[in-house]
């Protein structure tokens, strides 16, 4: 039995079939009988008429001559649902989320929501509910939920993951559209998609006041792996480095708590930072620990805020503004975040109408902001978001660098201060002093080594984030977080250097076979194609990031990818290789064996991924090039078999609205322009793109 557990283990699974075995028989007390039928006779005494909601509805002579029928029925449809007809002439404010699950009032789950990260999420949109309602408000609320990344690694659900934002972003603003009397919107979520959705829908609505409410991390398990480690159990089992018995006990215990995004700094708790210091959450709302008062408490307060702007006048346009976006960047280079934020802050920017950071807007920042935050899984003690939250969180951080002059404070808040008026604020508070002394008394921690000064950061050997390699393999730029390369890989004058013989591979699942075979070995370089938007929506790979993190041999493999890379991803991992493989990239050439340089400088922030040699041979990069440019494209290039229309419409639309480095959006103005063009004869929408 031992024997079939472990091949069972051993081999990746197929996208479409999921190696744990449910059970899918049906129970034998269920007929068809009792599928057609009921016995419960008292059923079949049905109403058709009922007493209606007592009172009267707040009209007027003008009200009922002018204004537009759907504003009077509304006002029925209110009182229909039970609310009071005395209490319908407040300002109206929609609260969206991506709440998912269905909970008893215990907490008990009724039906299992996607993940963690949403399930909680209801009490927050439940708590703003109720204060809006204590302003003599009316508070509305709707919810697109949102997938989990975690859950579709490896799986075909994955193909739909990064196409999923765009498309609930579109839902969001519709649903924003389709309540014409709300004066303001507050957005409640937490997760790798859900939450950039979020930002997107709320940066498009200029002329409302809106408010995000990040929807907080879970705890650390007492003891145990973070929901990180945890996800590489299958791999760690197949090289013989875990029991079956260890595998289950963590996998148990991995979630501490039943709310909240994962523990580590990746792209869900990144995106919570960025809202935060985008201004559209309320100062030290971000991380915050899923179901606890304080985390409450934040939702209450946001309501408040809304209703402030409102009052003021305030919009969303006087908030995100380009300098907005400068310091989120900022942050992000300070807090180590994950590499998909340069898919979801211009994104956001895009949204919002304001200038979309290129690649040379990155170099800029991350060459002038040092990393002054230790939390998983950069390193080096890999503290947990929520005590990155006791340690001051967001604010804490701007204190650093404020001093250091790379924060724009004149610009405004949700809170109704500017930033500036926040950290002065936040500097002698009460919150701030508590809770970095609970996190002491708690947990031990001194919160200056989990959010330190730039002085001691560099004492540390904490690098700064983002490098962005060109090269013949890339010519269009890549990424890798390179703050999160083994420390022991990097050399004296801070340069990570590799060469080494690449290994091919056009899916998820082949490569992530091979390392469980042990058919990879040590010094070669995984190259992973056909994983951009055109081959798999642009899938996540952290099956192959996580396995080689935590093997013993893992570290001395390096991963080129034109795929993205799990926030939590850490390693020489260079993903966003642009032009993709299937849209021409000289990625889609290389082949077993062939000879790559990569290059990292951890200082300049330079870096270079070329292919230098074939069959014994070795050359410089601009012969590399030139080969390149002669040898034809591999003959097994194609998307998966299982990528889903709609995902392919996706990416022909992100294709034409300028591809990865604009954020993977649709630009209307350049969809309809492809398409002219492809009318007159010049081009095609599904033409492949190269801007």
């Amino acid at each position: 039995m031992q024997k079939i557990q472990r091949e069972r283990f051993s081999i990746a699974p197929s996208p479409n079939r999921s190696s744990f075995q449910t059970k899918d028989t049906v129970p034998d007390k269920i007929t068809s009988r009792s599928v057609l039928e009921t016995e419960n006779r008292d059923l079949f005494r049905v109403s058709t008429h009922a007493p209606g909601p007592q009172g009267r509805l707040p009209l007027d002579r003008d009200t009922l001559l002018h204004s537009p029928s759907g504003n009077l029925f509304r006002l029925s449809q209110n009182v229909g649902m039970g609310w009071n007809p005395e209490h319908l002439s407040g300002p109206e404010f929609l609260i969206l989320s991506t709440h998912g699950g269905y909970r008893s009032e215990d907490g008990t789950p009724i039906a299992l929501g996607y993940h963690t990260g949403h399930w909680e999420v209801g009490l927050l949109v439940a708590e703003a509910a109720r204060e809006l309602k204590s302003l003599d408000a009316v508070p509305y609320a709707g919810a697109c939920t949102d997938p989990c990344d975690g859950r579709t690694q490896g799986t075909s659900g994955m193909f739909d993951s990064l196409p999923y934002r765009n498309d609930a972003a579109l839902v969001l603003r519709r649903l924003i559209r389709s309540l014409p009397t709300r004066k303001g919107v507050i957005g409640v979520a937490t997760c790798d998609k859900g939450l950039p959705a979020m930002m997107m829908a709320l940066a498009a609505m200029h002329e409302l006041p809106t408010v995000l409410v990040p929807g907080g991390v879970s705890l650390l398990p007492d003891s145990g792996e973070d929901a990180g480690l945890v996800q590489t159990i299958g791999a760690r089992f197949a090289h013989d480095e875990i029991t079956l018995d260890y595998a289950a006990t963590v996998g148990c215990h991995a979630c501490a708590s039943p709310g909240g995004g994962c523990q580590f700094l990746g792209t869900a708790a990144t995106s919570q930072v960025i809202a935060e210091a985008l201004g559209l959450s309320l100062p030290h709302a971000a991380l915050a620990p899923s179901g606890q008062p304080i985390w409450l408490d934040a939702a209450k307060r946001s309501a408040r805020a809304i209703v402030l702007l409102h009052q003021h006048g305030w919009r969303t346009a006087g908030i995100l503004t380009d300098a907005a976006i400068q310091n989120a960047m900022v942050l992000h280079a300070a807090f180590g975040g994950s590499t998909n934020l340069l898919l979801h802050l211009p994104a956001a920017a895009h949204a919002a109408g304001l200038k979309v950071p290129g690649v040379h807007d990155w170099v800029r920042i991350n060459r002038q902001t040092p990393r002054l935050v230790d939390a998983l899984p950069n390193g080096p003690k890999n503290y947990a978001t929520v005590q990155v939250f006791l340690a001051g969180g967001v604010p804490e951080v701007m204190l650093h660098l404020r001093r250091m002059g790379l924060l724009d404070t004149s610009v405004k808040t949700v809170s109704g201060e500017d930033l500036g008026a926040c950290l002065d604020w936040w500097m002698e508070s009460e919150r701030r002093h508590q809770l970095r002394k609970q996190l002491t008394q708690n947990d031990g921690i001194d919160p200056d080594h989990v959010i330190m000064g730039p002085d001691s950061s560099r004492a540390k050997g904490l690098s700064s984030t983002l490098s962005f390699p060109v090269g013949n393999l890339a010519p269009e730029g890549s990424v890798v977080k390179s703050t999160a390369i083994d420390a022991s890989l990097i050399g004296p004058d801070n340069v990570y250097r590799k060469q080494g013989a690449a290994r091919v591979f056009t899916s998820e699942a082949a490569a992530v076979a091979a390392i469980k075979k042990k058919d990879v070995k040590d010094g070669e370089i995984i190259v992973l194609i056909c994983g951009g938007p055109m081959g798999s929506g642009m899938q996540e790979i952290y099956q192959v990031t996580s396995a080689l993190k935590h093997l013993r041999f893992g570290k001395h493999i390096a991963v080129i990818t034109d795929a993205r890379f799990s926030g939590v991803s850490t390693g020489a991992c260079i993903g966003h290789v642009s032009p993709e493989a299937l849209a021409g990239g000289p990625i889609g050439k290389m082949q077993d064996g062939d000879l790559i340089e990569v290059v990292i400088d951890r200082s300049s922030l330079q870096a270079s991924i070329n292919f230098i040699g074939e069959k014994g041979e070795v050359f410089d990069a601009q012969e590399g090039a030139r080969r390149l440019i002669i040898r034809a494209p591999r003959p097994d290039l194609a998307p998966d078999p299982l990528l889903p229309a709609d995902t392919r419409m996706w990416a022909a639309l992100v294709q034409a609205s300028g591809g990865v480095w604009a954020g993977c959006v649709y630009d209307p103005e350049a969809v309809v322009k492809r398409l002219h063009a492809s009318g007159s004869g010049e081009g095609s929408l599904l033409s492949p793109g190269r801007s």
